[in-house]
């Protein structure tokens, strides 16, 4: 009986090193599956954690905080490896972000659970609270702190420097980011329920914004970026593959109508929403990912 407690402890400790430890990979190293959330056994699942990508060497590098698209509804941290892999080379730490998933009928009716808009942003802002307070511990700088995602994620980037209630809440707020780069997503609810509601498939509009956003025109508007312009004043890249486009257009049109901006766009007209993704992640060469490189480096040196 001894012995094997013995051997389970070390099988423990063996898989803890494994699952939630370093793991070394070229030039960068990384740490999978850490939780965010507070040493609290109920709090603690599988989803909300983050995996974390840093450059081999040196220290006080930039952390871009970075969000996975998925409709809100199947994002997944794990995807993400490849482009945090290829900006931690460029010498960029990169958090991949995982979130609590609504809901997602319209692709599986097996898929009948999940949570509602605020709690994505929610979990997102105990990320953000996590990596501030781990800058010491893992070498990036609190100082040059970025926030991005894809799709979804990129409607969460920007929602959480635009509602700054979230931050708020953690005791932090928006200036923390030099910088917040929204790739192909979606910034007003109300148009994307009313694009969806009108398209060939109209049983999206409820089916799945609805299960995202909640029922109302009230819940939309509340969710949207758009709502909360005249808070914007992180430094935005803004980017969007062709089929975003109008989305993208939309949310760029009213951020400049307010006032001037510290504000930049990028659009690959000539790509689908997953060939940016594949090219920003997996391509050896990528104009669009250099494009986010050179944002935040010259963001990085600024005061």
């Amino acid at each position: 009986m001894r012995r094997t407690a013995k051997s389970s402890f070390f099988t423990f400790l063996f898989l803890m090193l494994w699952v939630n430890l370093l793991a070394q990979n070229g030039n960068v190293v990384e740490y999978r599956d850490l939780s965010y959330m507070d040493a609290k056994a109920d709090q603690i699942d599988s989803l909300r954690m983050l995996n974390l990508v840093l450059p081999k060497t040196g220290k006080d590098y930039p952390l871009l905080i970075w969000i996975g698209g998925g409709a809100w509804s199947y994002v997944d941290r794990n995807q993400e490896m490849a482009i945090a892999r290829r900006l931690a080379e460029e010498g960029i730490a990169v958090a991949s972000i995982g979130h609590r998933l609504s809901p997602a009928t319209w692709v599986d009716p097996a898929l009948n659970t999940g949570i509602q808009h605020p709690q994505h942003i929610i979990d997102l802002a105990d990320a953000v609270n996590w990596l501030y307070e781990k800058a010491a511990q893992y070498g990036y700088s609190r100082k040059k702190l970025f926030i991005g995602g894809y799709s979804s994620g990129a409607h969460l980037a920007a929602l959480i420097c635009m509602d700054q209630s979230y931050l708020e809440a953690k005791g932090l707020s928006a200036d923390i980011f030099k910088g917040v780069i929204p790739v192909s997503g979606t910034y007003d609810i109300p148009d994307y329920y009313a694009t969806l509601s009108n398209s060939g498939n109209p049983e999206l509009g409820d089916l799945h914004v609805k299960a995202v956003f909640g029922k109302t025109q009230e819940d939309f508007i509340k969710a949207s970026p758009t709502t909360y312009l005249d808070n914007l004043s992180t430094p935005m890249l803004l980017m969007s593959d062709n089929d975003m486009y109008n989305y993208t257009k939309l949310f760029e049109d009213k951020v400049r109508q307010i006032k001037p901006r510290d504000f930049e766009t990028v659009y690959a007209r000539s790509m689908s929403h997953s060939e940016l993704w594949r090219n920003l992640s997996n391509s050896s060469t990528s104009i669009y990912r250099e494009k986010i490189i050179a944002f935040i480096n010259y963001r990085s040196k600024l005061n």
